[in-house]
């Protein structure tokens, strides 16, 4: 395999190499993703297709005690509402029984919706480049190979316009506490807001990525490489995207950091990656 500083993610044809690796698991986090291993078919057994795990974890960045499991399950059939109460069951489980992960989230599909055709260009990729196989057949097997082009742009990150409503209730919310559950508990109104401000400086972070990608000719998931090959396209949004990085590794609590997010680089985010890629096809 290439190193990845001059391949950038891609292997000689041009095409998104997968990352990470079971053999990539630092040993720390390993009884953590043995565990939720076995969590994983006890609790769908038969109706389990397939596992993954994705994020730093399997490519070995993961920190201790500051980084979460990500998982991605496949069911045979759709799953239903017990199957989504099953699944945050499950990663609170093993979120209190290994200290050295800061929360665990899974996402859970249908076998089918993974290998449609209106998601070939979203999780499909996702699952072939992004995951790593842990239980039952890998479906990249099904899916086709990957280059950073335009249409995976649209496809992956088309849809931040139609995001930001919802951000902005979601900021609304946070700086002004008093109706939620967290409003007699400061501490945990400052938890929730550093939450959402790790969750949005990611999603910036990568949206602003992709937006280059086909230009940049590439893949990383590395947050700092991601700002710097955006602030070379947008050299007058660069400081912004570096510091939305740096957040999504060290988040603050500064609700004037979210109002920016949604007054200011979302929305001009949203508005220029639809002019350059177009907006993401509807889905269900």
């Amino acid at each position: 395999m290439a190193d990845h500083a001059t391949s950038r993610g891609l292997d000689p044809q041009g095409y998104i190499e997968r990352e990470g690796s079971l053999a990539r698991i630092p040993r720390v986090f390993r009884p953590v993703v043995a565990s939720a291993r076995d969590r994983l078919l006890e609790l769908f057994g038969g109706r389990l297709h397939s596992a993954y795990l994705y994020g730093s974890i399997p490519r070995g960045t993961a920190r201790a005690g500051r980084s979460d499991l990500d998982l991605l399950v496949a069911l045979q059939e759709d799953p239903a509402d017990a199957d989504r109460a099953g699944v945050r069951a499950l990663g609170e489980a093993v979120d209190k029984a290994f200290p050295q992960i800061d929360g665990v989230g899974t996402l859970l599909y249908g076998r089918a919706r993974l290998l449609s055709a209106a998601e070939t260009y979203d999780m499909g990729w996702f699952v072939a480049c992004m995951c790593t196989p842990l239980l039952g057949e890998d479906l990249a097997e099904y899916l086709p190979r990957y280059r950073p082009d335009s249409r995976l742009a649209r496809e992956t990150n088309g849809d931040l316009a139609q995001l930001l409503p919802g951000w902005r209730r979601s900021v609304a919310e946070a700086e002004n506490p008093e109706n939620s559950d967290e409003a007699a508990d400061p501490a945990a109104s400052e938890a929730a807001r550093r939450r959402l401000v790790r969750f949005m400086s990611r999603h910036l972070v990568r949206t602003g990525f992709t937006l280059v990608m086909p230009r940049w000719n590439g893949w990383t998931s590395d947050l700092t490489e991601m700002a710097e090959a955006f602030g070379a396209y947008y050299p007058q949004r660069a400081e912004q995207m570096r510091a939305a990085a740096l957040r999504g590794r060290e988040p603050t609590a500064d609700a004037a950091v979210l109002r920016s997010y949604v007054d200011d680089l979302g929305p001009w985010l949203a508005q220029e990656y639809a002019r350059v890629h177009g907006v993401k096809s509807p889905r269900d």
